[in-house]
């Protein structure tokens, strides 16, 4: 008896399928023909936006925001066109969304609020790819810039991904492709100065990758207690930083070593009192 009433239950629901396909299978063909060459249309024509954009040297960023928006908005009318074959209305969906859409809205305050910020950045363009940006402390160069994170990279090859609304509205530091690098020695104040600064310069021209513009600044930044400190600020690649300071730094004490220049430790004058002395 069991078994009866679920064949019955088999053979309804066989009929429900086969009816089903019978009625829609034509639509069903054209539906999923349409969403394919949609698919390849929305490809070409996103592709060749980029290009057009490339060849008219537009930003990287500003490329690939043109490249997707127009391949979403291809997509999004290709499938309009595939749910209007089974001749449904996309009225009640549409309503449907924005019904949802101010439902949830309270809660995706974050990631709406990183959409709104990456497409400021990417319309403003205050940073680009392979700018070097320092923003609430934290430092790299950009290489990719998305709607929701801008992606930084370090000279340690970290990866470092920021929402985009801890950006905007903040303070931003951009550097472009290089990044400052400050230090100072101290030399005594028995040596010539202008010496020490003429032999830092030597050694900092005779390096490739210390940028030239803007020009490194060597001159006097303070008299301290021991020494004259000789104040030195010079740019270098973002990615070699850290590299190109040490072996600087080792160039400049070779040099001021081999001219003569004496880099001095602290001292201090001890004058010793007897108590007999006093008395």
């Amino acid at each position: 008896m069991e078994l009866g009433k679920e064949l019955a239950v088999l053979e309804n629901m066989f009929n429900i399928i086969v009816e089903f396909l019978v009625t829609y299978s034509f639509q069903i063909l054209g539906a999923f023909i349409i969403l394919i060459v949609g698919y390849k249309i929305a490809g070409w024509v996103s592709g060749l936006v980029l290009r057009v954009c490339e060849k008219h040297d537009l930003d990287i960023t500003l490329s690939k925001f043109f490249c997707n928006v127009t391949k979403i908005l291809i997509l999004t009318f290709v499938v309009i066109i595939a749910i209007g074959k089974f001749g449904i209305s996309i009225a009640p969906f549409i309503a449907a969304l924005g019904a949802v859409a101010f439902g949830t809205s309270f809660a995706l305050q974050g990631p709406l609020s990183n959409y709104g910020a990456g497409l400021t950045i990417i319309l403003s363009r205050p940073f680009v790819v392979g700018n070097t940006i320092t923003v609430k402390g934290v430092s790299g160069v950009v290489d990719e810039i998305r709607l929701a994170a801008t992606i930084l990279s370090t000279e340690d090859g970290e990866e470092i991904t920021i929402p985009n609304k801890h950006i905007v509205g903040e303070i931003t530091h951009n550097s472009f492709a290089n990044r400052i690098v400050e230090a100072s020695v101290g030399i005594d104040y028995s040596d010539d100065p202008l010496k020490a600064i003429t032999l830092i310069k030597q050694a900092l021209a005779q390096r490739d990758d210390v940028a030239l513009e803007p020009f490194p600044q060597i001159g006097i930044e303070e008299f301290a207690d021991s020494a004259i400190s000789i104040g030195i600020r010079y740019w270098v690649p973002t990615k070699q930083y850290f590299q190109i300071m040490y072996q600087v730094n080792l160039a400049i004490h070779q040099a001021l070593k081999e001219g003569g220049i004496t880099i001095p430790f602290p001292q201090r004058d001890v004058h010793l009192y007897s108590a007999s002395a006093e008395k």
